[in-house]
């Protein structure tokens, strides 16, 4: 891709910041990520671009200004352990790698998670743990600092903001399009959550979600 740097800059200062994600860290760490190495051939000259490039499956990749939302708004700290949920094309689990001591990434999909592996490993990304695993059958109790969901959620469920630990922070979107929400919530005890809302924005939903109950009259 020509000009990489010159289009990465840009994509910092006229998407990202212009969207108020001022946190240094988190712009820094768009400087340095080329995420031109993790987007398919066919969109490599979309890489930089405001918009969510389709990836198999259904999937597509965050834009980057939700990215950007995203890592802001998790406080990543370099002491903590981080679960992101829906490795896709591995980009944003690159970003979080770069911010935090550990991450462990889990997709329903095996040719994401082997594609991701591959890419990590070409940029010498070696603090990630990859697993193809289904989301949704998650038990883990009180385990990491950090959860950072890629995928929509239809329907809420509790399962990703028990394996909090005290003081942790989930970053999950909600709701059926076309306007969705992104929730920052933060688990303050062991039976005491709070959820805000951040922003209006849409994903595609989380495999094997749950979906809400239609509505009847």
């Amino acid at each position: 891709m020509k000009d990489a740097n010159y289009a990465r800059e840009q994509m910092v200062e006229q998407q990202v910041r212009a969207w108020d994600v001022l946190d240094g860290r988190v712009l820094d760490i768009l400087r340095k990520v080329p995420r031109e190495a993790f987007v398919p051939d066919e969109y490599r000259d979309l890489a930089y671009a405001d918009t969510g490039i389709p990836l198999a499956h259904g999937v597509s990749m965050m834009t980057p200004m939700q990215v950007g939302r995203l890592l802001q708004a998790l406080s990543i700290t370099p002491d903590d352990q981080v679960l992101e949920v829906g490795t896709g094309s591995g980009f944003l689990c690159a970003c979080l790698a770069g911010m935090a001591a550990k991450v462990h990434s889990i997709d329903i999909h095996e040719e994401f998670t082997a594609q991701a592996g591959q890419r990590l490993d070409e940029q010498g990304i070696r603090n990630v743990r990859l697993e193809t695993r289904d989301a949704n059958t998650l038990d883990e109790q009180s385990v990491y600092d950090v959860i950072a969901v890629t995928g929509s959620l239809p329907k809420y469920t509790r399962n990703f903001e028990k394996a909090l630990k005290i003081g942790g922070r989930l970053f999950v979107v909600v709701g059926v399009g076309p306007v969705m929400e992104a929730m920052l919530v933060t688990r303050l005890g062991s039976d005491k959550w709070v959820r805000e809302v951040l922003f209006e924005t849409s994903l595609p939903p989380l495999a094997n979600s749950p979906m809400p109950e239609s509505f009847r009259f």
